[in-house]
This record gives structure tokens, sequence and C-alpha cells, in this order.
């Protein structure tokens, strides 16, 4: 199932540097070489111009600077890079304009900066208050650097600050993970993100637990940190509308909300994914032969692909419903709304799984009832298992 012209999308655009351990081998290229990040934003401003020529009339809700550590580019690369997407796309007055930060890079004067060139929300991934912890992610930031990075930011003027923490780390105890999370409240931000970590990929971390050298967690702890960040955010008049995701009144992010509606998004960068016009895509991840790619003259594509896209295929109705279902079922409140669903493909979800929802239901994992279906409090230590079996 396709998608109308009209139809608001949010853009992702990847910015894949970092100061030491490098996600894709290609990053070392870039260590210490600041010029290239010119030839970086002069590649994804061609891509965005590529894309936008398919469908220039598609208004945007949001566009969402993140991957790999997007705080590296100038106040001056950013506002050229939102210069041309106001220029190619249709971005509504009120959509949402996020930029991850590490605490590190930010500053009094980037921060007003990027305020003054569109940017309304700040992602800052604060990840622990634990010097140890910060150590093992091999972090450059310490709490003072969170504190001060949050004080400037609120003192610039933004009014919309996430802070993203993770648990389930190698001899965390759950004090370690109260204490984060206390220091956390004390900067009164509007938004919270957690993460479980997840030992994948090459990280220095993930090869540590593998091999032995620091102990695998607990999964029954983890829960309980889950349950403790639940209980304490309740508590503060956060909102858990994701199964991962906190906020106060109003400061949902509306660029994952599209994510877990699976709604189209535009992903444009290194290693970027995106799904619009019933394709899903994916850009090549190394920088260099991404900006090699997009040298010289662009040539047009079809709708949504650009001369960087590596991997590109339609989405089947059975496999975007499937999707849908799998990404909303995260959605803790609002859950998968009944009416939605049937406009969409044409059936009531109710109908299409029945043995699966009676399943959930009878073991107390999901609550049905006339206008949407989702994951009991039970339900959401156990997503990953209700969800397989719609999949």
């Amino acid at each position: 199932m396709g998608f109308s012209k009209a139809t608001p999308h949010a853009l992702y655009l990847h910015i894949p540097f970092c100061r030491h351990i490098c996600t894709y081998c290609a990053f070392n290229t870039y260590a210490g070489m600041e010029d290239s990040y010119s030839a970086f934003v002069d590649a994804l401003c061609k891509e965005i111009v590529a894309v936008a020529e398919g469908r220039p009339e598609i208004p945007l809700v949001s566009v969402f600077f993140g991957g790999g550590t997007p705080s590296l580019l100038s106040v001056p690369d950013y506002r050229r890079l939102l210069t041309t997407i106001r220029q190619h796309f249709v971005l509504l007055p009120n959509a949402e304009i996020t930029i991850e930060a590490n605490p590190n890079d930010l500053s009094p004067l980037y921060a007003e900066g990027l305020l003054e060139v569109g940017v309304n929300r700040l992602s800052i991934g604060m990840q622990s208050a634990n010097a140890r912890e910060l150590e093992l992610f091999q972090r450059q930031h310490d709490q003072k650097m969170v504190d001060e990075a949050v004080k400037w930011s609120r003192q610039a003027g933004f009014s919309s600050i996430s802070l993203d923490l993770i648990y389930g780390i190698p001899d965390q105890t759950l004090s370690d993970w109260h204490s984060t999370l206390d220091q956390a409240f004390a900067l009164q931000p509007q938004h919270f993100s957690l993460y479980n970590l997840d030992f994948k990929g090459g990280t220095v971390l993930t090869n540590w637990v593998k091999t032995g050298v620091a102990p695998v967690p607990d999964d029954d702890l983890s829960a309980d940190m889950y349950e403790l960040a639940t209980e304490v955010l309740g508590n503060a008049g956060f909102q858990q509308y994701e199964i991962s995701n906190w906020a106060k009144p109003g400061h949902q992010s509306r660029h994952n909300l599209q994510y877990w509606y699976n709604d189209p998004y535009l992903g444009l960068g290194p290693g970027a994914h995106g799904y619009a016009a019933g394709i899903r895509y994916t850009v090549v991840r190394s920088p260099v032969r991404y900006i090699e790619k997009l040298k010289g003259s662009v040539l047009p594509r079809q709708f949504p692909r650009s001369p960087a896209t590596a991997k590109a295929v339609r989405v089947d109705p059975r496999t975007e419903m499937a999707e849908t279902i799998m990404m909303g079922l995260r959605l803790t409140e609002q859950g998968i709304e009944r009416k939605r669903f049937r406009a969409r493909f044409g059936v009531d979800l109710v109908a299409a799984h029945p043995d699966e929802v009676e399943k959930h239901v009878t073991y107390g994992l999901l609550e049905v009832d006339a206008e949407r279906v989702r994951l009991t409090k039970a339900g959401r230590f156990l997503s990953n298992a209700v969800i397989r079996d719609f999949v």
C-alpha cells in the first residue's frame, strides 16, 4: 500500500561522525579532519535536492538530525541544511526540528545558534550519571557537562529537551540506576528515552561481555530497573507513551511517533534508512562512498531513491500490516487504534489476527476494547514475544 502525496512525512538525517570509536570503518578517515565536514554537508544538500525533485510538494512534520554525532556540525552547517530543506520541501510552520547532541559538544553560543537557525528540540545523550559506566561507553563527558549542557540549552531558549539514559549496564546496581534517574530528574527535562543496553555490533563493550572481561547483565535486574523507572517517572508526572519513552504532556516526540505509526519518513545521509511511497530503503553506510556517489551532477531517481541509495524494496500489503502491528504495539497508552487500522488496511486488527489476540488476552498481555488493542503493563515486559506472534 502506498501513500498519497499529501501524507505528511518525517525527515531523518543521519550525521555519521564520531570522535574516537568508529561505528563504520570509514569514520577514521574523518577523525580530526573537520575540512571533510564541508564535503559531507555538500553531499547531504545534494541528496536533499535529489529526493525532493521526485516529490517537492511533500509536507514535512518533523526533521530529526540523528545517528553518529550530529552535534559535531557547526551552526552554519545546520543553517545551510535547513535552508536547503525549506527551499525544496514544504516544511510545516510548526514542524518539530530535533538534533541529537553529546553534552560535551554543547556550549552557550552553539545552543543559541541552533535555536536561531530553527532547531526547537534537543535530545542530549546523558546515558548515565555514573563515572564508571560512562568510562565503559568511552564517553567524553561527565555529569557536570550534562548539567551545563541542559542549563545552557534552557538559557538559550529551548523549551523541549530530552535526555537519553541507558540501564542494564555490566555491574550496574539498582542503586546506581536510581542515582542516575535522580540526577536526570534534577535537570527537569521534558522527555526521557530509556534504553536497555543492547549487546549487538562490534563495540568494545560488546566484545568485553562476549569474552568475559565484563559480566553479562542480569535480565531480572534489568526488568527491576525498568519497573523502577516506570514508577518514578509516572510519579513525577511523565506519561509513558511508548515502551522506552516518557514525556511531559505535549512533549511526545512527533518524529518518533511517525515511526511507531509506521507512517512514511525520508532517510538521508550515510547509513540512514527510510520508508516512503511504499518503499523501504537504505543509504550506503560508508561516508566516503556516500560523498563519492553525490559528487558532480546528480541525476534524478525514482522517488524516494537518490544516487546514494544502497538498497530499496517495495513493501507488500502483508508486510506493511505486520510492520504496522509491530511498531504500533509499542505505543503503551494509545496502542493500535482499530479505526485507524481499518482505514489503512480495510480489515479490523482483531478480525485479521483472532487467534493471536485471544491468546495474549488470555495470558493477560493484551487488552482489547472497541477503540484499540494495546499491551497491558505485564505485556510491556514481554513485548517482543507478543509482537513476534503477530509478525
